[in-house]
């Protein structure tokens, strides 16, 4: 991004003149043209162009009137984030050494060193097993592992470490389980000695976060978030080699930058309104990770994180749906808001692709938060997802719009602090992972 550009688009960022509470298309484009832009090339965690668009955002939420979170002086809620990547392994297995590419290392430690003394668990993936679900059994559990796997996985093996050599990301080093994974034609082990090596890179990352205070229930958060990385750039592509994000999630982004412009407009809120730009979410959703460690999350009363809203939905123009529909009632709060427009939010009409897993908001449901995803994407046709045709070409801005001031409206309940949705039961939501 050229300075001087950079510095004409912050500038020109103006608190939204909004009519009748409206808001407006010309405001929506002018954030979204700029997150999606090729000077951001992309987005990437760890360059220049996240940073810029942090800075955008972090004024835009500045010039809306909201205030940094408790206890940091700017909208930067900034963290470390660690690349581990394998350097070196040797492997022992029943007295034969096991040459390295047929050893995959996942784990946030400078070193391992194991022996069959040491309490690791040993897992087997047998000729008729499924390699995907044994390697999920050791990811769910607390403890090391070491897994064999039988010659017949080589091809899920190969998958899985090209994958892992590319690196682990983690919010913390050397902590933690780990697992050695061995392709070996090995059916019973009796000894093994091994050790690890891996290289580690500390990397600064940073949340964008903006605050609404609220009055009668201040001490009550209403979350509005959305992820600000995307993919980056692929020099190896022909053509266009920008992966632009102008879906996936600069409408989401540019979503909570109006809604945080709309609300303080109204000036209004019983409840303190949170606005988070999540980084990080594209490798591993470690923006929101950090971030749900820095609250107490029964604080939270719901968490809306808005997900790809740049396109009509199957419902029609300006319709959108909601992830983990059945999970708690907001759903149904944000219906009888809606109804004052006739409109509603649908249930996710994907339920196979686990889509409330998929976004920031698994990580605050996790603890109890009835947090939840929006969307407009009709995941079954978009041929733009993860594409460099993601781009601000692709959308449809006007149904963006609308969606945005169908998110207003069908919040407003909870804004003023006359409703509030049920808790989600932590322990029907899937944990994340102990390993990767």
């Amino acid at each position: 991004m050229k300075n001087s550009l950079l510095i004409t688009l912050l500038g020109s960022l103006a608190f939204s003149s909004l009519a009748h509470g409206q808001i407006e298309l010309k405001d929506v484009t002018q954030d979204i043209t700029f997150l999606a832009s090729d000077d951001l090339k992309g987005r990437q965690t760890f360059t220049a162009g996240i940073d810029n668009a942090g800075q955008y955002i972090a004024t835009s939420f500045k010039q809306a009137g909201l205030v940094p979170l408790s206890g940091l002086d700017s909208f930067h809620q900034s963290f470390s984030l660690y690349s581990i990547v394998p350097r070196s392994n040797n492997i022992i297995l029943n007295g034969t050494k096991i040459t390295s590419d047929n050893v995959m290392t996942i784990s946030s430690f400078e070193s391992l060193k194991w022996n069959n003394t040491d309490g690791v668990n040993v897992r087997y993936i047998r000729a008729e097993d499924k390699f995907s679900k044994v390697m999920a059994q050791a990811n769910s559990v607390n403890g090391d592992s070491l897994i064999i796997v039988a010659p017949i996985h080589q091809e899920s093996f190969t998958r899985y470490k090209k994958h892992f050599d590319r690196g682990l990301n983690k919010l913390a080093s050397n902590a933690g389980a780990s697992a050695v994974v061995v392709l070996s034609d090995i059916e019973q082990l009796n000894q093994f000695d091994l050790s690890v090596t891996n290289d580690i890179k500390q990397q600064a990352l940073a949340n964008i976060v903006g605050v609404l205070p609220g009055s009668s229930k201040a001490d009550e958060i209403i979350l509005y978030s959305a992820h600000y990385d995307h993919l980056g750039q692929d020099s190896s592509l022909k053509g266009d080699t920008i992966y632009n994000g102008a879906d996936d999630d600069a409408s989401g982004t540019s979503a909570i930058m109006a809604l945080a412009k709309h609300f303080s407009q109204q000036g209004n809120n019983a409840r303190t309104l949170m606005f988070v730009a999540f980084t990080a979410e594209e490798i591993g959703g470690f923006g929101s990770q950090y971030f749900s460690n820095k609250l107490n999350p029964a604080s939270i009363t719901a968490m809306i994180n808005i997900e790809m809203i740049g396109k009509p939905s199957k419902f029609g123009a300006g319709t959108f749906w909601m992830t983990g529909f059945e999970r708690s009632d907001l759903g149904a709060i944000l219906n009888r808001n809606l109804a004052t427009i006739s409109q509603q939010v649908y249930p996710d009409p994907y339920p196979k692709q686990k889509l409330f897993y998929r976004s920031d908001n698994a990580t605050l449901a996790r603890l109890g938060v009835p947090a939840h995803s929006v969307s407009s994407t009709q995941l079954d046709q978009d041929k733009h997802y993860h594409n460099v045709s993601d781009d601000i070409n692709s959308l449809d801005l006007v149904s963006m719009t609308k969606v945005i001031n169908a998110i207003a409206v069908a919040s407003e309940s909870l804004v003023n602090g006359k409703d509030a949705p049920s808790r989600l039961d932590a322990s029907k939501v899937k944990k994340a992972g102990t390993i990767f």
